[in-house]
């Protein structure tokens, strides 16, 4: 079993900048790819960025520019840098491993959740 514990959500001002941060703990042995996602309310959970162990990174074309997306394999842990935010950019950020290995199981693991909010 593996466990995602995010943070560094909060309330920001238009233009402002924020970090989130995802440790994964547990028996792990590699996780393939940790990525952000996030979900405004009424709409559909849609991916932020994602980056793969070999440190390849994938981004939404809406945060291109403004967010990084980073990585410590020693820690299982994954960031996020999010920069010049927009009201849009409100939402419940969610933390995901994808394809974690550990000692018997190939499995996808998601976060609690982070609450984002962009407002002056």
């Amino acid at each position: 079993q593996v466990q995602l514990v995010e943070s560094g959500g909060g309330l920001v001002q238009p233009g402002g900048s924020l970090r989130l941060s995802c440790a994964a703990s547990g028996s792990i042995v590699s996780i393939y790819a940790m990525g952000w996602y996030r979900q405004a309310p009424g709409k559909q959970r849609e991916l932020v960025a994602t980056i793969a162990l070999g440190k390849r990174t994938n981004y939404a074309d809406s945060v291109k520019g403004r967010f990084t997306i980073s990585r410590d394999n020693a820690k299982n842990t994954v960031y996020l840098q999010m920069n010049s935010l927009k009201p849009e950019d409100t939402a419940v950020y969610y933390c995901n491993a994808d394809r974690a290995r550990t000692l018997g199981s190939v499995n996808d693991y998601w976060g609690q959740g982070t609450q984002v909010t962009v407002s002056s």
